[in-house]
């Protein structure tokens, strides 16, 4: 009797071990992932900057000499309007730009960062963005600070494409229960949670980011009542 005991405990520590084993395997895996994700939106921002963003300023520095150079009053206008575009274009190319690279993220604080996606965003009219939160500054390490930034662009990105909404919210708090609480929420179509959640790989890079550094992931949505994510991570994580 007590050598059957021993070898349950035996084999339900063994199981035990097993799944730790598992769940950090698991763990690295996602890390892995996330860090080629990362690596690759690095390498995309600096070819935007260097190769695409010096092509598009020959392009304007031509347009500017065809304007100075040309008498034709129609003619300089056409070339002003194509002007004003690729001048608009470098601009939104150097914004992109400095969203995928590191050196942004560790540069500034995750307020500002939201704060110029939101801005980013309104400025195409396609919705509307609000953003709250109840502190400017916080002492976040650059890991906390890319999941943040990564979670709510996806999130936009995701409704905007997705949900046909009009507004988005964002609130970013802290407390003495938690070190920072994020919670984004729509008002669009919404969907079906249970057949959306596993084939959805926005929401699956949004809940794998937030598992890596054991926040804790939330998401709910019913159909024409919208979407709502909410990520905590608790000051004892």
């Amino acid at each position: 009797m007590i050598y059957i005991r021993k070898y349950k405990q035996r084999k339900k520590e063994y199981l035990n071990e097993i799944e730790i084993n598992n769940e950090i395997h698991q763990k690295e895996l996602l890390a892995t992932q996330l860090e080629i994700q990362q690596a690759t939106m690095q390498q995309i921002g600096r070819e935007l900057h260097d190769n695409i963003g010096q092509k598009l300023t020959l392009v304007s520095l031509y347009t500017q000499q065809m304007l100075y150079e040309n008498k034709v009053p129609e003619a300089n206008e056409r070339i002003e309007q194509v002007s004003q575009i690729i001048n608009q274009s470098l601009q939104d190319l150097r914004s992109l730009s400095k969203t995928l690279t590191d050196d942004n993220i560790n540069q500034k604080e995750i307020v500002t960062l939201i704060q110029e996606e939101v801005d980013n965003t309104n400025s195409f009219k396609k919705c509307h963005i609000t953003f709250e939160h109840n502190f400017d500054q916080l002492d976040l390490s650059f890991v906390h600070k890319n999941v943040l930034l990564r979670i709510t662009q996806e999130f936009i990105q995701n409704s905007i494409k997705h949900a046909q909404c009009k507004n988005i919210y964002i609130q970013l708090n802290t407390s003495e229960d938690f070190l920072w609480e994020l919670e984004i929420k729509d008002d669009g179509i919404g969907f079906d949670h249970s057949k959306t959640l596993s084939k959805g790989i926005g929401l699956t890079n949004m809940k794998n980011r937030a598992k890596i550094i054991n926040a804790d992931f939330i998401i709910e949505s019913e159909k024409n009542k919208g979407t709502q994510v909410k990520i905590t991570l608790k000051r004892h994580s």
